[in-house]
């Protein structure tokens, strides 16, 4: 059984004055009174952006020197961080392998709740040794509560293990702040439904996350301005959006562009490359691998101008 007094005291677990009566609204100020605690969410990370960009710098430097991001979580936060891992490699062409998400209970759980599954601590352990946990990588442990047995657990194995850690969780002091390296911890106060995580604190969980990823893949040289240069095409509607942007970025036909990533074997950054600087897929693919995926440094390196 939890503590009480430790149950009370965190912030996810205390009810929310301005929702008490919610199941005496009509449907309309129901809406409302959700949008207006969703609003506080923003405002929440945006007290905790120094540490979101300490935790970018470091999860770079670790696809820099070839290591993985690696999310663990329970229920809804272990959800979240599967949803981001796999919108990595068809949004910036990574290899599946460089963002991934484990979630206490395994694949089950990603549909389904797998009954006590959070409390293992033992199962983090297992779960990390199958990945190959390595120095290199950094581990994200994510938990509104930030008492979670399992990502506890997995983050004191990861410290141990000589790999950097960093703590998303919702209630300033707890155990996951108090461990991790980088803890990020926004506060975004009690539940439109008391203890509900999946609501304030998950949205604020995905915020953070899209801005990780997001952050880390910039400074991959994965976009060019704020195209998605290494969108995967993995449908007609993705292969149309690969046309446009080669004709945003090099203003050349349609029909051009269509050939360009015809020649680029499908690499939208390869054919931008070809059309800017008159070159060879084979040209075009070793100025990039000079560069780091770089189109910035490769069109300067032709004196193209930005």
């Amino acid at each position: 059984m939890l503590d009480r007094d430790v149950d009370m005291a965190m912030i996810t677990e205390s009810r929310n004055p301005a929702t008490k009566y919610i199941d005496k609204l009509d449907t309309l100020d129901l809406v409302k009174v959700i949008n207006s605690e969703d609003k506080k969410v923003a405002s929440a990370v945006e007290l905790v952006l120094p540490e979101i960009a300490r935790a970018i710098e470091v999860t770079t430097a670790a696809f820099k020197r070839g290591g993985r991001l690696i999310y663990i979580g329970a229920g809804t936060s272990g959800r979240l961080g599967i949803l981001d891992a796999s919108e990595c490699p068809p949004t910036f062409g990574t290899d599946p392998d460089m963002v991934v998400g484990l979630i206490a209970g395994g694949e089950q759980a990603i549909r389904n709740p797998v009954e006590n599954a959070e409390d293992n601590r033992k199962a983090a352990i297992s779960d990390l040794l199958a990945i190959r946990l390595a120095p290199a990588d950094i581990l994200v442990g994510v938990a509104a509560s930030g008492r979670t047995p399992y990502v506890l657990s997995a983050v004191e194995f990861a410290k141990d293990q000589g790999v950097k850690t960093i703590g998303i969780s919702s209630n300033p002091g707890s155990e996951l702040e108090l461990s991790a390296d980088i803890a990020i911890t926004p506060v975004v106060g009690p539940e439109v439904i008391s203890g509900s995580s999946r609501l304030k604190s998950g949205t604020a969980q995905k915020m953070i996350l899209n801005m990780l990823t997001t952050g880390a893949m910039v400074k991959m040289g994965k976009v060019f301005g704020n195209l998605m240069v290494d969108v995967q095409a993995s449908n007609a509607k993705l292969v149309d959006r690969q046309k446009k942007i080669i004709m945003e970025v090099t203003g050349c036909t349609y029909e051009s562009a269509e050939k360009a990533l015809v020649d680029s074997q499908g690499h939208c950054k390869t054919a931008i490359l070809m059309v800017m600087a008159d070159l060879t897929y084979e040209e075009a693919t070793l100025l990039l691998d000079d560069h780091q995926g770089f189109i910035s440094a490769a069109f300067l390196d032709r004196g193209i101008p930005l």
